[in-house]
């Protein structure tokens, strides 16, 4: 069993399990019932999601030292009560059920879902 970090959107892996989309918005100009079927996301889990705030931080890093602080940013909204329990959750299940949590950006290097994964490791969680 494994967690597994996508870009969403992404064409799914065989073994991928349940898709959660770990983004403050669902897709523009997609149907909600399309979500799933387009490879987007099973389930919208926006609590993992960096604040609109901390967002616009990371979208416009171009120099470590922007990203950095992007990443104490969201690091900080993730160390709150909702954030660390769905946190511990994912991690939990990672050890018996396999899936995924995504967001959009094309490069998970300047992206949440980086600090996501440091985060969900650091829980013991089982990831791919």
């Amino acid at each position: 069993m494994t967690l597994r970090i996508v870009r969403l959107g992404s064409e799914r892996h065989p073994e991928e399990g349940i898709r959660i989309g770990t983004v403050r918005r669902p897709p523009r100009g997609v149907p909600k019932a399309d979500f799933a079927s387009g490879n987007w996301y099973d389930v919208w889990f926006p609590v993992l999601a960096p604040s609109a705030e901390t967002m616009k931080l990371g979208q416009a890093a171009e120099t470590p030292a922007q990203w950095a602080v992007f990443v104490r940013q969201y690091r900080k909204e993730m160390a709150a009560a909702e954030a660390e329990h769905s946190l511990n959750l994912l991690a939990s299940l990672s050890h018996t059920s396999n899936l995924s949590v995504g967001c959009y950006c094309e490069h998970e290097s300047h992206c949440h879902r980086s600090v996501l994964r440091e985060l969900l490791a650091a829980r013991g969680a089982d990831l791919a």
